[in-house]
């Protein structure tokens, strides 16, 4: 009886990978939305209250914010009006159709918030909204 009985060594030779795949995927996505959250947080501000306001479900390209104390922010991180023109024109090249969130404390002069529009709309960014709470 030259057969082989039972000493079969044709085990699994290769490493699944797709559960750590899954794994992997799942955190990529909870780590885009808490970091989304945690900016947003990061800054202190209370924003003004609308009845007329509503969930904004659009995916926002640039996040805008202004502080009480007029203190300009992109995506939370500081910024100024002199930087801001060249980061700009990079992220109009990276996508034409770019729009942006704006997010203003509720003590902000709204003179700042304007100038922020009329800059950001001279910089060739026409899509924007301005960031409300809404009202219960």
């Amino acid at each position: 009886m030259a057969g082989s009985m039972g000493d079969d060594d044709d085990g699994i030779n290769e490493i699944n990978v797709t559960p750590m795949v899954d794994v992997m995927l799942v955190l990529l996505i909870i780590f885009m939305v808490t970091a989304n959250y945690m900016t947003s947080q990061s800054i202190e501000m209370k924003l003004p209250k609308a009845s007329t306001g509503a969930a904004n479900e659009q995916v926002q390209n640039l996040g805008f914010s202004i502080d009480k104390d007029s203190k300009l922010f992109l995506d939370g991180q500081p910024v100024n009006y002199a930087d801001l023109t060249a980061v700009l024109a990079e992220k109009l090249a990276a996508k034409p159709d770019i729009s942006a969130l704006i997010s203003a404390d509720i003590k902000t002069p709204h003179g700042e918030v304007v100038k922020l529009i009329d800059f950001i709309r001279k910089n060739g960014i026409t899509n924007f909204a301005i960031n409300v709470e809404v009202e219960e």
